[in-house]
């Protein structure tokens, strides 16, 4: 066999375990989102189910599936999959794993805002998911020209981030510390990262988000991965490096800050779903899907087992956090021991 002919088949044997790998990862989502329409105070078998989601009616069922389970369980999917494919987009883009949104001050951004509408403006629904969005995209950008000094460095914004993240936080802190009783038990349950109280209007204007800004990132795989290579290797490849980007930063912060509107700041999805999607696709395949469709997986489960696995019920960003800070532990102290650097 020519040399040639190894390379095709080796190409031929990447790209079938590609699709058999994120055909296993979207049959997983399809499970866990089946899964939590039926399990509930009451079991509702499959066809209960499927009878609801095509328009029936079915007593009993037609409102907890149709008006509590169904929207909450389409949010947990469009919420980890937006979280997963921004989270994704910044790592790769700085060739960096902690440069998550998690931790260069987006989500804290959000929060920091929320609180503010919450506690300080009265404010609730929508309008506390408005602050959300804009703050999001505010700190993302001040964190950008912050850190921009012919180019952006990775190391360089992911230090910006977390010095901004750390105020954001100062900030969070000290409208708790001034909150009324019930300003203080909505705000804690809004930060937690909960599904709770999610209705059909949060799954419209976040479909819609996922709709226009999802497609802009997957769009943009090819010019992603060439970024890893380095802005020079990339400029010569072709890519539009300034330009690409701002479009990738853009994307990605939209769809966090929807997100974390939508569930509040849900701890370490976009900062587990990329290194896990590296990992299952190897160094010769892109985690831009794969990382999305393992972040829906993530939060549709972590939701599940945070309603019915222990004796009380936790919000989705515990289950979260307890996953992920683990792995940002462990993250740390491999960095330390071999010798790098952030």
């Amino acid at each position: 066999m020519t040399a040639l002919a190894l390379v095709r088949s080796g190409r031929l044997r990447r790209r079938s375990r590609r699709r058999a790998l994120i055909g296993l990862l979207a049959a997983g989502v399809a499970l866990a989102f089946a899964l939590s329409l039926m399990i509930g105070h009451t079991f509702y078998p499959p066809a209960d189910v499927l009878a609801v989601i095509l328009g029936r009616d079915v007593p009993g069922a037609g409102f907890t599936v149709g008006e509590l389970r169904l929207p909450r369980a389409i949010v947990a999917v469009l919420v980890g999959a937006g979280f997963g494919l921004g989270g994704v987009t910044f790592q790769t883009m700085l060739r960096n794993q902690l440069a998550s949104p998690d931790i260069i001050g987006i989500t804290a951004g959000a929060g920091a805002a929320a609180t503010l509408a919450i506690v300080v403006l009265r404010l609730s629904g929508a309008q506390v998911s408005a602050f959300a969005i804009a703050a999001g995209l505010g700190v993302a950008v001040v964190v950008y020209l912050l850190s921009y000094r012919h180019g952006v460095a990775g190391t360089r914004l992911i230090l910006v981030g977390i010095g901004v993240a750390a105020m954001l936080d100062s900030v969070t802190a000290y409208l708790l510390s001034r909150a009324g009783e019930w300003d203080l038990q909505q705000a804690m349950r809004w930060l937690a990262g909960s599904l709770n109280g999610v209705t059909w209007t949060d799954v419209r204007w976040l479909t819609w988000a996922t709709a226009v800004l999802a497609p802009i990132l997957l769009a943009q795989t090819r010019p992603l991965g060439l970024l890893r290579l380095g802005d020079d290797t990339a400029s010569a490849l072709g890519v539009r490096v300034d330009r690409t980007r701002i479009v990738l930063i853009v994307a990605a912060v939209g769809l966090i800050a929807f997100g974390t509107a939508a569930a509040g700041p849900v701890a370490f999805v976009a900062f587990l779903s990329g290194p896990i999607a590296a990992r299952i696709v190897g160094r010769h395949g892109s985690p831009v899907l794969p990382a999305a469709l393992i972040g829906a997986l993530l939060v549709t489960v972590a939701d599940l087992l945070g309603q019915w696995a222990f004796g009380t019920r936790f919000p989705v960003g515990v289950v979260t956090g307890v996953l992920g800070a683990p792995y940002l532990l462990y993250l740390i102290v491999r960095i330390n021991r071999s010798g790098g650097s952030l």
